[in-house]
């Protein structure tokens, strides 16, 4: 599959009008986020999974080798901009991406609107880090949604389940796992982000593979 470019994360190369593909929401705990991840606490000296260099040929990695590059760190600012949500990362150089909208594209109101549906995002893109993990911790205690599926590069879209964390607690998501970034509840919000400083990132144009967006609620949790 082709890779998305910095540019393409903008300006979303997909039709204006898909069928919307229903992603279930649960509330996350430690049992319904085993094998994607786990809650958090304490963003603070939180371990992150750094995974080690693959071994490209019959001879192994040296011990103690292939996975010294660390972590990076930094903000990440997510906001609406009418029925349109933004995000930006700043822990990493290609970082200003359109996450999705709160209707199918076409259909975003060009002048702004005063009380615009925030119910759901509909989501055209996933992607996964194969060199670490990845932590999201809310610096004001908002609540919010993340959609994650798990490991496997033939992902579907009906494998996608969204978490909804609660205030005052963070997302820690393990290598490999199949995300978007997280779409809090509120209008703004600033989530201290880390993982791993190689940032290798695997992505899926889910609208232009599948022929769907993802509906993510962001309401209605069980």
């Amino acid at each position: 599959m082709n890779a998305i470019s910095p540019t393409e994360y903008l300006a979303p190369d997909v039709p204006g009008s898909l069928p919307w593909q229903d992603v279930p929401l649960v509330r996350a705990t430690k049992e319904s986020l085993r094998g994607y991840g786990c809650l958090v606490d304490d963003y603070h000296d939180y371990p992150i999974e750094i995974v080690t260099w693959p071994q490209p040929g019959r001879r192994a990695i040296d011990p103690g080798t292939g996975n010294e590059g660390g972590t990076t760190h930094g903000n990440f600012d997510f906001w609406w901009e009418g029925e349109t949500l933004y995000g930006k990362n700043q822990a990493v150089a290609s970082n200003h991406y359109l996450l999705g909208w709160s209707c199918n594209p076409a259909d975003v109101k060009k002048e702004p609107d005063m009380r615009p549906d925030r119910s759901r995002v509909l989501l055209w893109h996933a992607n996964y880090h194969p060199d670490g993990g990845q932590l999201f911790f809310p610096l004001k205690g908002e609540a919010f949604v993340c959609p994650l599926a798990l490991p496997g590069d033939d992902v579907r879209p009906a494998q996608f389940v969204a978490f909804y964390v609660e205030g005052g607690k963070g997302l820690y998501i393990h290598p490999n796992v199949w995300h978007e970034a997280v779409f809090p509840l509120a209008a703004r919000a600033s989530f201290y982000d880390e993982q791993g400083k190689v940032h290798a990132r695997i992505s899926c144009n889910i609208a232009k593979e599948f022929g769907v967006f993802l509906n993510v609620p962001l309401r209605g949790v069980r």
